[in-house]
């Protein structure tokens, strides 16, 4: 596992511990699912290219479990692990994760005996599993929640056995602009996450030791006929998780500039966007070039 004290390039100073607060009340985060959803559709159809039988896949920062059954429909001789850091969103899983095992028991004597959903907590930063058990990691609006995704992708490349496959995706720095045009008529202080560009992951990847990084981005606009849908949606994504978030209350003044900022950028249709970034990666972690020892592994091909 990587130590918390390894030095590590901050992409936020995010609490984590507030992270887990903030996603203790699955009921709070339900409304916004609709995103992740078609976000997980659109990887699944990146996922649907790349040739691969995975025999364990885990989803790390699996909120309440709605991609594992997507997960075991593509494989269902594999175990699927489920992970996430708040322990209300594991009992959260729970759920899905026991319906897909009934299924999986009328198959039981086809499938191998590991085949199935398993859920674990912790930090998909620092993994309770060993080294080189899993075939696919799938991580699906989860990793910008963590301030240091170079260690992530590290412990990720941990995991991952030789040809396994990483697949994510996070929101990109232009997400949620207008909260922060909004929120910039109250202080200075930061009232969104400052999200890592793409281009940065894909070199982060590449220090962490994986192999033909491949980045995409997309941006998705959802509109409102009201400010307070639009609000509502931005808590239920998750909320202030930065050290350096503003303090105390909001008087009724500065308030109403928010709103009114809010107000300014309505479109020419008349509907209020909210804007998202997506940002789509994945790669592969590649045959070792050194033993152990620092050994060089030099591999010779038959002549056909």
């Amino acid at each position: 596992m990587v130590s918390p004290q390894s030095p590590s390039k901050l992409s936020a100073p995010i609490e984590l511990a507030r992270v887990r607060r903030l996603f203790s009340r699955p009921h709070k985060i339900d409304p916004s699912n609709f995103l992740r959803r078609e976000i997980a559709g659109r990887m699944h159809e990146r996922l649907g290219v790349v040739k691969i039988m995975p025999r364990r896949v885990l989803d790390a920062g699996c909120g309440a479990g709605a991609d594992l059954a997507l997960l075991q429909k593509d494989f269902p001789a594999a175990q699927i692990i489920g992970l996430d850091a708040a322990p209300a969103m594991v009992e959260a899983a729970q759920a899905p994760a026991s319906a897909l095992r009934s299924l999986n028991q009328m198959l039981s004597k086809l499938l191998p005996s590991k085949a199935g959903i398993d859920l674990l907590c912790g930090d998909f930063g620092e993994l309770p599993l060993a080294r080189d058990s899993i075939d696919l990691v799938w991580s699906n609006l989860a990793l910008h929640w963590h301030p240091q995704p170079d260690r992530v992708f590290a412990e990720w490349r941990r995991v991952l056995r030789t040809d396994g496959l990483l697949m994510f995706s996070n929101f990109g720095p232009d997400s949620l602009r207008e909260v922060r045009t909004a929120f910039g008529a109250l202080d200075a202080a930061p009232h969104a996450l400052p999200f890592v560009d793409m281009h940065d992951f894909g070199d982060q990847l590449v220090e962490a030791g994986f192999s033909t990084p491949v980045m995409d981005m997309e941006v998705i606009t959802v509109t409102y006929d009201t400010l307070p849908a639009l609000l509502a949606d931005v808590r239920a994504l998750g909320g202030q998780p930065l050290a350096t978030r503003r303090r105390g209350l909001v008087g009724r003044a500065a308030w109403q500039r928010v709103l009114d900022a809010f107000e300014r950028q309505r479109r020419p249709d008349g509907k209020l966007g909210l804007t998202f970034e997506v940002i789509y990666g994945h790669a592969f972690r590649p045959a070792p070039r050194v033993t152990a020892g620092g050994e060089a592994i030099v591999r010779f091909m038959p002549r056909k």
